[in-house]
């Protein structure tokens, strides 16, 4: 190797850990904005019953997710005075209808609707099945979250709470993953606690403010949603929570990031499954996102740490700068976990961040060799976001 060629692989090298360093920092800078702003606002939870507007809940379904029935009944143990619970499925073979009617059984003082959505509106399944459960919503706030999500008792008094100022188009939440009892589970968790949400709270500065919507909560006015021409206009879209936080926010109004955190509950997945699911969500991200997905490649920090010790030769400042930037992604990562997620997984699943971290670029890289993914069991093809 010529040495030109080498002072040009460790310029390289140090200025991606740099750049993952900052990245952390950025971060970290995001988790205490985040936690000062909500420290900033009066309890929601306090509201009296009579300024509590009604509520309906969609949870669109198909199979049956982890822990489907601990989910199912905490929406239906929710201390709210007035909300409906409407299901859907596009399948009257679901197996998850049968969940849905043992809990109609164990809670006949609850409205529970199970809504069979019979036409197939758009290649996403989901809004497809939103679409023709819309009806059947009698309220005007509307509560869409996925059907594997487990939520505290007083989580629709402080999800909706924002809502009563008409500036606010759509409430969503952060959410930590349960992990099953597999290696890829317990690495999609660490992902969720140490990566994902760092990201969301570090673009939340870049942005100036959310416009995107996660799946786990999405709260919000019908007219809201007709305004950006209902769920139809997300029909082919795969990210269809990042399109309708886009469109609402679009519209003028912002999207308001809850401080309440809701569980998911993840599959124990293979570690096939865990890289199938990580490429679906890499592409996801990359149509949805295009710059912002470009720019992960220089959030990597330990294999540009890696990198830059072997073209630097293990050089002294080297090692500074390597343990710096470790320091930062697990301090900031854990700090994320424990004060704003409450998950104390990760702590007992911190060994296994070296080894995400390695994955994590092989995933990046290989999102741009093609456009299929894989989603409930069957093959899509991607393109500019849109499902075929």
């Amino acid at each position: 190797m010529t040495s030109t060629t080498s002072v040009v692989l460790e310029a390289a090298t140090a200025l991606g850990t740099l750049a993952s360093l900052s990245f952390y920092l950025l971060s970290g800078l995001g988790l205490i904005r985040f936690l000062s702003d909500h420290r900033k606002k009066p309890r929601q939870a306090s509201v009296p019953d009579s300024q509590l507007p009604p509520v309906s809940i969609l949870k669109p379904l198909k199979g049956i997710d982890p822990d489907i029935w601990e989910s199912f009944c905490s929406h239906c143990e929710l201390d709210y005075p007035e909300f409906q619970i409407v299901f859907g499925v596009s399948d009257p073979n679901d197996p998850a209808v049968e969940v849905v009617r043992k809990i109609q059984a164990k809670y006949p003082q609850r409205q529970i609707e199970l809504i069979e959505c019979q036409r197939i509106l758009g290649a996403n399944g989901k809004v497809s099945n939103l679409a023709q459960m819309l009806p059947a919503a009698r309220h005007d706030i509307l509560l869409v979250s996925d059907s594997d999500i487990r939520v505290p008792k007083d989580y629709l008094r402080r999800v909706t709470a924002p809502l009563r100022d008409d500036s606010i188009g759509l409430v969503t939440c952060l959410y930590r993953g349960i992990a099953g009892r597999s290696l890829g589970s317990h690495l999609e968790a660490i992902g969720i606690s140490m990566d994902f949400v760092p990201g969301v709270l570090s673009a939340r500065i870049v942005d100036r403010g959310i416009h995107f919507a996660l799946g786990s909560t999405m709260a919000f006015r019908k007219s809201d949603l007709a305004a950006i021409g209902g769920f139809e206009v997300l029909l082919d879209y795969l990210a269809d929570d990042y399109q309708l936080g886009r469109r609402i926010s679009a519209t003028g109004k912002t999207v308001e990031l809850s401080d309440v955190t809701v569980e998911t509950f993840l599959s124990a997945y293979s570690f096939r499954q865990f890289v199938d699911h990580q490429l679906r969500w890499a592409r996801t991200i990359r149509d949805a996102r295009r710059w912002g997905y470009l720019g992960m490649a220089l959030t990597f920090g330990l294999p540009w740490s890696i990198a830059l010790l072997v073209a630097a030769r293990g050089a002294a400042w080297v090692w500074a700068l390597a343990a710096t930037t470790l320091a930062a992604r697990v301090g900031v990562g854990l700090a994320t976990s424990l004060a704003v997620l409450n998950d104390r997984q990760a702590m007992k699943n911190i060994f296994l961040l070296p080894l995400r971290d390695l994955i994590a670029p092989f995933v990046w890289a290989a999102s741009f060799a093609g456009h299929q993914i894989q989603w409930r069991g069957a093959t899509f093809t991607l393109k500019d976001g849109r499902l075929t």
